[in-house]
């Protein structure tokens, strides 16, 4: 299944995200599968510090697939995503796609710490394109980026 969450959230299908997924995944041009776990900030936590070496939660991890085919998955905090989508005042599965488009674009190789732009123009491009709110890019104004010896793990835009 594309897309798994650990806790049922209220207001979030399950099968509309793994629709997205897939209509992100075109638009972003990344080819073989795509899963996203939609777990708990201590479960992101325990990633970021095992694939980053930094003990924090984050909102959004990628990790690019070892395997020809492409494709990889990602790991999305469903409290921060909660969070942000209150302060923000949109839904929960708005923030949920527009962390899962952010997640999908690292999957496609884009790197927005050291890009020029270039995944901050597609991330805005494809966010009118599929209806959705303001980027993760375009509001935190910030990049991080790391990565790890056998996968690489990207994190989203939350320090």
């Amino acid at each position: 299944m594309p897309v798994m969450t650990r806790k049922k959230l209220d207001g979030v299908s399950e099968t509309a995200l793994s629709r997205f997924v897939s209509r992100a995944q075109r638009g972003a041009g990344v080819a073989g599968e795509i899963n996203v776990l939609i777990t708990s900030s201590d479960e992101l936590q325990r990633f970021n510090r095992e694939y980053l070496g930094k003990d924090k939660p984050t909102d959004v991890l990628s990790f690019p697939s070892a395997l020809n085919g492409g494709g990889g998955d990602i790991a999305i905090s469903w409290q921060i995503a909660q969070q942000s989508a209150k302060a923000l005042g949109h839904s929960l599965s708005d923030e949920l796609k527009v962390l899962i488009l952010h997640g999908t674009l690292h999957l496609a190789g884009l790197d927005h710490e050291d890009d020029r732009g270039e995944m901050q123009r597609l991330e805005q491009k494809l966010r009118v394109q599929l209806g959705l709110p303001h980027s993760l890019i375009e509001r935190t104004g910030r990049t991080t980026v790391s990565r790890t010896s056998r996968k690489r793990a990207v994190r989203g835009g939350r320090k």
